[in-house]
């Protein structure tokens, strides 16, 4: 009897040729694409945190949903992340998650939480580019914009 093995897999949507991918310039650039694909339904509900995988030019290769929480929270499990980044093949990654309450400031558990993750892409070579906070108005807080990077 062969033991079925659980694994992670990636697909790309859309059908796009790797030349078609979207080219990440800007935070301004990297939101249109994010709050244009986030679920408005629950963008003022339900706290939901995504990364931006990306090529070496900074072509988006795909957006990947690592979970879905409360109202005022989510977690979010590295090795998870990680093995998604990984998986891909990604050089560089932007993170995302939204505040339903509308608050762009990002919380010290945000920052914490960015600077772990920044940490453990550092020993993969991975660059993360920002950390978006969306409001369910489409207006957002950017980590890099703001030096928090």
């Amino acid at each position: 009897m062969k033991a079925q093995v659980n694994e992670i897999k990636i697909s790309y949507k859309g059908g796009l040729k790797s030349s078609e991918w979207q080219k990440i310039s800007s935070s301004q650039d990297a939101a249109e694409l994010l709050f244009e694909d986030w679920d408005k339904d629950t963008i003022a509900i339900q706290e939901t945190f995504k990364v931006v995988l990306l090529n070496n030019s900074n072509k988006v290769k795909g957006v990947y949903q690592l979970s879905q929480g409360g109202i005022t929270g989510t977690l979010i499990d590295l090795r998870i992340l990680f093995a998604v980044i990984l998986k891909s093949l990604s050089v560089a990654i932007i993170l995302t998650h939204n505040h339903p309450s509308g608050k762009l400031m990002p919380s010290e558990a945000d920052k914490n939480l960015t600077s772990k993750i920044k940490k453990a892409a550092q020993l993969f070579d991975i660059t993360i580019l920002d950390h978006l906070i969306f409001a369910p108005d489409g207006n957002y807080y950017s980590f890099s914009d703001n030096g928090l990077l």
